[in-house]
């Protein structure tokens, strides 16, 4: 099974740089193949939404989709690096949901967003992602990598192993790094 899985790895690595490319047949081959991989992403961050969230997980995968399929001149270093990217779209997605009704519920004006008007984010769930994301955006301007790291193996869910592959570390500076963020993280949005 190893073999399968690094064999799967290497075929969505060599697709996605050729995605890079501009083989657009490439891109073809590849949404089928990382559709259950991004739906987990967007499970995991629709999971954290209040039960009755009428976002649901294949309105967050369609969006991040159109936004990466736009994208000119990225180079994909691989699946990991794919993944991280998609995760970090959602999680902009959400903020940015979550910002725009934030402004309409304060008298603001309403911005368009290419989410469905009709869904609502609740507002207890929205103040804490945007809590998050605040504190993930002053981190940013301390620590970038930690960041990184975050979005890597929290959002989108890859390993420890997966996640040093891609920054280029070991898995030991993962770890450590890993729990350093989580800790500043939890102290940031807890004061």
């Amino acid at each position: 099974m190893a073999g399968e899985s690094a064999f799967k790895n290497e075929d969505l690595t060599v697709l996605l740089q050729a995605w890079s490319n501009g083989d657009r047949h490439a891109l073809d081959q590849l949404a089928p193949r990382v559709q259950d991989e991004l739906h987990r992403i967007a499970q995991h961050y629709i999971g954290r939404e209040d039960l009755n969230h009428p976002l649901q997980a294949t309105a967050l995968i369609n969006e991040a989709y159109i936004r990466l399929i736009n994208w000119k001149n990225v180079q994909w270093q691989n699946r990991a690096h794919f993944f991280g990217v998609s995760a970090n779209l959602m999680r902009r997605i959400l903020v940015d949901f979550a910002r725009s009704r934030d402004r309409v519920k304060h008298g603001g004006e309403i911005f368009e967003t290419s989410l469905d008007e009709a869904l609502v984010v609740q507002s207890k769930k929205s103040s804490e992602l945007l809590s998050l994301d605040e504190a993930l955006t002053r981190l940013t301007a301390l620590d970038p990598r930690k960041v990184q790291i975050i979005e890597l193996r929290f959002f989108a869910g890859l390993s420890v192993a997966e996640t040093a592959e891609v920054l280029k570390v070991s898995e030991r500076t993962i770890l450590r790094e890993w729990n350093l963020a989580k800790a500043w993280l939890y102290r940031e949005v807890r004061s």
